[in-house]
Parts: C-alpha cells; structure tokens; sequence
C-alpha cells in the first residue's frame, strides 16, 4: 500500500504553515484510505515530539548531510527516503527549499510535480490540485496521472488538523550521503538581514509598498504605520529589484503568497502577477494616484490620493485611538 508523506525539511518550525501542511497529509491520507507518515529531515528531539501527534508515523532522518541544507545531498536523502517508504503523494510546504526540490524530487520518483496547490481533493481515487493560473487570473484543476504526486503547498491555505490523543510512533534513521549526492556548491561566505519574529506567510495585518513610492526613504514612513498597526512590511517586486527593500519582503509571484486578514498596498499598481501573491487576503485596501490603477478593481477599500496625505494621519489617527 502506497502512503501520504509531509515532507519537514531542516530548519522548518512547527508553526501555522507546518501545521497546515500536516493537516492537509492528513486529510488526504484519510481520503486515499492509507497511512500518514511525516518525514522530517534533521528534525530536533523538540520538534520530532510535536509532530508524533500529527501522523500515523514520523520518520526522521538524522544523516549529518542534513545539518546544513545543502540541496543535492538534501533530495538524495529524501529521495531514497520516498523511494523506502513508499507514496502516492508527497507533499511539501511553501519556501524556497520546497520550491527548488519539487521538481526534482519528482523526477527522481518517476512521478509528477505540481506547483503552488490551493486545495488538494480526491475523486475516483485519483488526485486532484487546485492552482492558480495565469497570473491569479484563472484557477485550474490538475489531476496527477503518475504516481507520487510531489506538491508544494500555498502556505495558509489549509487549515491545520487538531493533534490526535494517540501519539504515533518516532523511527530515527540513516540513509547515508552516496557519491552521487556529493554537494556540487560550496557555502563560501554567510549574510544574515534581520528579520521580524514574524513571517510573511503569518502575518495578520500587512502594510506594502510598491514603484509609486520613488525610493527607499518613504519606507520609513510605512514601517512607522506598520509599527502602530502592529503590522508586518512588504514590497512589490519593482521596489524589492531597485534595492529599495531586501528580496525578502517580496510579494508576488516569484516572492511569498501571503493571507493576511488586512493587507494595505501603498503606491502599488497592482500588477497580475503581484495579485496573485495576495489572492487569499481577506480584505484589501488601496491607496494610489492613478484612479485606473488595477489594484482598484481587486480591493475592497481603495483611495485616489498621493501616500504622502494619508500615511501620516492615519498614523495619527491610529495612535489617538489606542
């Protein structure tokens, strides 16, 4: 019998977007009428305990290869642990990591990949992905016609599953690095930005800045406005590519896919393929010189007004009420 892996990949915390991606293995799991069973790749004691509660079996790999993601030796590791285990489905969270081994992974497995799902269902025992198309414009529904299925999840789009009252069982084990997995880069140099305690992906209010802004400097006013909203940073493409922010804030669809309950967009035009990183938003508000803007046509609230006039009352405004 094939199973459902959740694959936890090193350095992954336990936070919504992993507990989304546990839940959604196990609905799917349920559904295919299999196991369960979380791999975790170099996973801590701490982190090995919260996950039994969340599958039929977890799996951790403790090869030393792990202790620094380097890609090559990560998927050869994880591709021998799939090709043990056994999968219809092995499906992975949304970062960077997730995103460059998919494919590959896939590929190793004889199986498929699909990128970005918004909902994973089954009919007729076959699999089925929800995915946005075209820029956020479409949805489209793709059915894995090879097995294992190799999916990346949109972070937040799946609801975690509640922790069970029977704790499964933790297995420790080694594959070993073969020649072939030999890392073909090498870590030269390190540099860390500081970041927020929060993520993107779970971030409750947002507060984004695009190219209408003209440079670096109004960013400081709108982390100002986000420090009094107790709201999280971010950026178009146009401004993170000009240097005006670092890459990590960017929003998009080559940046992070958000779901936020308010994200405010300040000078940002609204571009397809920036609305498809903010497609699960619950509510949207606009502000913009240009009443032609395309972010008017997907917000709730939109305001035809130059950032400088409102940025600074609203944040007045805001700490008059607090």
């Amino acid at each position: 019998m094939a199973n459902v892996i959740s694959c936890m990949l090193p350095g992954v915390e336990f936070d919504r977007a992993a507990r989304g991606l546990l839940g959604a293995g196990e609905r799917l799991a349920a559904q295919l009428e299999t196991q369960h069973i979380i791999l975790a790749a170099g996973a801590s004691d701490t982190l090995a305990q919260q996950l039994v509660q969340h599958g039929d079996q977890v799996v951790v790999l403790t090869d030393q290869e792990l202790d620094e993601y380097q890609p090559e030796s990560c998927l050869a590791l994880l591709h021998a642990a799939c090709a043990d285990i056994r999968a219809d489905a092995v499906l992975l969270g949304q970062d960077a990591w997730s995103q460059e081994l998919a494919p590959r992974l896939a590929h190793r497995l004889a199986g498929c990949s699909i990128a970005d799902a918004q909902a994973v269902d089954v009919r007729d025992g076959r699999i089925y992905i929800t995915r946005s198309v075209y820029g956020g414009k479409a949805v489209a529904v793709v059915r894995a016609n090879v097995a294992p299925a190799v999916v990346w999840l949109r972070a937040r789009a799946f609801e975690p599953e509640s922790a069970r009252s029977a704790s499964a069982a933790a297995e420790h084990r080694s594959f070993g690095a073969t020649s072939s997995s030999a890392a073909a880069t090498k870590i030269i140099r390190r540099h860390s930005e500081s970041e927020s305690d929060v993520r993107l992906e779970d971030a409750a209010i947002i507060v984004s800045g695009g190219r209408g802004l003209g440079g670096p400097e109004p960013f400081d006013d709108l982390r100002q406005l986000a420090s009094v909203m107790k709201a999280e940073i971010a950026a178009s493409r146009a401004a993170c590519d000009a240097g005006w922010v670092p890459p990590g804030l960017q929003v998009g669809q080559t940046g992070k896919k958000v779901a936020p309950e308010l994200y405010v967009a300040i000078a940002i035009s609204g571009a397809s393929q920036h609305m498809m990183g903010i497609t699960d938003a619950k509510v949207v508000a606009a502000i913009n010189t240009d009443q032609d803007a395309p972010i008017f046509r997907h917000c709730q609230f939109g305001l035809v007004e130059d950032w400088k006039n409102v940025v600074g009352p609203l944040k007045k405004r805001i700490m008059d009420l607090l």
